[in-house]
């Protein structure tokens, strides 16, 4: 095997494995779900050290990692001299050492001699074809007999981690993203040609074919609005230049201008909305439907009343040229270009802004279209978010904190709800069940598999008494390996009940990879529930899924989080994971509600990249 991966860097990676490692998208950067992967090889297997290794043309990246020390945990990166992954690639199959340096082959080698690579176990990650991309690796500084469990486990998270390979390859190959780009190359190829028709009239009309190119190259990279109305701003450069150009958006009878989200105008604090009736000569363009042009104040004065010729001096604009922007089935709004001092636009300028017209009322319609996506989204995402159970006794609180990025729809959720009361419990408080879960991905579709995850649970669970949370799960992983559902990520299921003729309750959870949970006694004392399972994973297929039991005194409060909450580009997760027992041993005794607020405050980044679930559940204090 070994003798195999000594072969030239140049055949090591075939021109079809090159082709897929591109069609992946991982660089030598962190990437949130590759990390993932390795944060439970380093959990499950007990080893300080796991990454998951793409083997590019002349280096190994590193897109998962934890544990590798700098400078090349910062580089994300290995020279090929230094890689074992190397060799898995080569022979398609596994390399498992128990101690590199008593191997006389591997003894040498710069992985053990310079990063103290001692144990060593590497499993091959595969695209759909088979063809090898890399491996997902498990190392310990110290010597050790990798037990068949290990290995096993291992083995099923390189196929969890080939799998979502697979998904990333086919989803950058999907229709969509082909005929975005193919949208983009048309518009572009279109504004060369008007540039090259421009330049051939004329070669004043230079700066004319440059702005529809920039037009053509700029909007075709826009997300929302907001990110319409900053690139509009930029477009407008060289002799001629505008003095303010504005963004109005028509809604029913009124026009609603798009502020600018970097630079304050005077213009937009004074008046974001208008009504269609105003005589204003943006409201005229949006009542006629036709591009309306202002060459001075004599104009304005003769054509409109005198509030807009007030407006217009209080800015300072005599020049104004206002044109309709066309979607494809609807008069979107009007596009507003002022300038300062009197401007002549002549045709073929006027033709020039005309055809820019054109490309951002394009653009500015799939921004709506993508705002309206993520807005639907977040009301998805937020109708999920159950209304808690008045419980009996129990406090139960929940938070849940958005992405910083609007368009970071996440797939983070929580359920709570009572199980039916056992027919000889009359009297007795029944039992609560609490669900905190995290479905890969931040987007309309994660939010969509998170809606049908948590409704597949409710059922598995309450079509499944005694109501084991174990059983649940079980029954959901069988469930997801049938059904076409592309379902990633990780939660924990968890059923609170009351102990006959005490004042205990009894904790019985799993924990699909989850981050673990805790729980505070009333001294103060705080527990991580380290017991778990693999990951929730459709190609993992239904799993021995294993129920954990704890005895929680009166006034214990156990608390469910996401991962949003302990991890952050940059920062250590276990020293977030410290901080967070912290606050709950200080502040455990307050409300939920308070306590929750309080961890968030201190723990989840003011902008954070990833969304946050938070879930306490406190039982009665004893009499």
């Amino acid at each position: 095997m070994l003798e195999q991966g000594r072969e030239s860097e140049a055949d090591l990676i075939s021109v079809a494995q090159q082709r897929a490692l591109r069609s992946v998208g991982l660089t030598a950067t962190s990437d949130t779900g590759m990390d993932r992967f390795a944060r439970l090889v380093s959990r499950v297997l007990h080893v300080p050290v796991a990454f998951v290794s793409l083997v590019e043309e002349n280096r190994q990246i590193l897109p998962g990692l934890i544990g590798l020390p700098e400078p090349w945990a910062g580089r994300r990166a290995l020279p090929l001299s230094h890689s074992l992954c190397r060799f898995v690639m080569a022979s398609g199959q596994p390399l498992v050492v128990p101690d590199a340096r008593a191997d006389d082959r591997l003894s040498s080698h710069p992985a053990v001699t310079d990063l103290g690579i001692i144990a060593y176990a590497g499993l091959p990650l595969t695209d759909a074809d088979g063809l090898v991309l890399g491996s997902l690796c498990a190392i310990d500084h110290q010597p050790r007999t990798w037990e068949p469990g290990e290995l096993s486990d291992l083995q099923d998270l390189a196929a969890a981690c080939s799998a979502e390979l697979r998904l990333r390859i086919l989803s950058s190959q999907s229709r969509s993203a082909q005929q975005v780009l193919e949208s983009a190359r048309a518009a572009a190829e279109q504004a060369r040609s008007d540039a090259q028709r421009l330049e051939q009239q004329a070669q004043a009309g230079m700066d004319h074919a440059e702005l529809l190119l920039r037009a053509s190259e700029e909007l075709a990279q826009t997300s929302g609005l907001e990110d319409v109305r900053r690139r509009v701003r930029d477009l407008f450069v060289g002799a001629g230049k505008p003095s303010y150009v504005g963004l109005l958006i028509a809604d029913k009878d009124e026009l609603h201008r798009v502020p600018d989200p970097d630079i304050e105008h005077s213009v937009e604090r004074e008046v974001l909305t208008l009504p269609v009736a105003a005589a204003f000569p943006s409201t005229r363009a949006m009542r006629e439907r036709r591009a309306v042009f202002v060459p001075d104040r004599e104009a304005l004065v003769a054509d409109y009343g005198p509030e807009a010729v007030g407006f217009f001096d209080r800015m300072g604009f005599t020049t104004v040229l206002c044109l309709p922007l066309w979607g494809s089935r609807a008069l979107l709004g009007v596009l507003v270009i002022c300038w300062v001092k009197r401007h002549e636009v002549g045709v073929t300028e006027r033709a020039t802004l005309t055809a820019a017209s054109g490309y951002i009322a394009q653009t500015v319609e799939r921004a709506l279209y993508l705002d309206e996506r993520i807005s639907v989204a977040r009301q998805l995402q937020a109708a999920m978010l159950t209304d808690l159970p008045l419980a009996d006794g129990i406090e139960i609180s929940a938070l849940y904190q958005p992405a910083a990025d609007d368009h970071m729809i996440g797939g983070d959720w929580y359920d709570a709800y009572h199980l039916p009361r056992a027919p000889a419990s009359d009297g007795e408080a029944s039992a609560l069940l609490v669900t905190v879960g995290d479905i890969t991905g931040h987007d309309m579709h994660a939010a969509t598999i998170m809606g049908q995850i948590r409704s597949m649970l409710r059922q598995a669970t309450l079509d499944h008494p005694p109501y084991s949370p174990a059983t649940a799960l079980t029954a959901l992983d069988a469930a997801c390996s049938i059904l076409p559902i592309e379902t990633s990520g990780t939660l924990v299921h968890a059923r609170l009940d009351p102990v006959d003729g005490s004042p205990d309750w009894t904790l019985t959870w799993s924990n699909a990879g989850h981050p673990p949970p805790l729980i505070r006694t009333p001294d103060g004392h705080v527990t991580q529930l380290l017991e778990h399972d693999v990951l929730l994973h459709r190609s993992l297929g239904p799993c021995d899924r294993r129920d954990h039991r704890r005895p929680l005194l009166p006034g214990s409060t156990l608390l469910l989080y996401t991962d949003g909450l302990v991890e952050r580009r940059g920062h250590d997760m276990d020293a977030a994971v410290a901080q967070l027992i912290a606050l709950l041993a200080r502040h455990g005794g307050r409300s939920l509600d308070e306590l929750l607020r309080r961890i968030s405050n201190r723990l989840a980044d003011p902008a954070p990249e990833d969304d946050v679930v938070l879930l306490a559940v406190r039982t009665p204090a004893a009499a």
